[in-house]
């Protein structure tokens, strides 16, 4: 399974790491490199979890342009 992953450095120095298709799957890292290797056990903990309660493993993701 393919998923996309968003990361940022947060104000602490602390890199975040979320996947927007699974909502509240979240994780972080010293390095970009450790929070993506967490947020990828974060995931599968996530899509066992919502298996199990027969949840949709993953939402509708959608890109749209904002004028700014």
């Amino acid at each position: 399974m393919k998923l996309y992953i968003t990361i940022f450095q947060d104000e602490d120095g602390m890199f975040i790491a979320e996947c927007p298709e699974i909502p509240g799957c979240i994780s972080q890292g010293a390095t970009e490199e450790e929070a993506e290797a967490n947020v990828q056990e974060a995931i599968k903990e996530c899509l066992k979890v919502r298996a199990e309660k027969g949840m949709p493993l993953t939402v509708k993701t959608r890109q749209v342009e904002v004028l700014v």
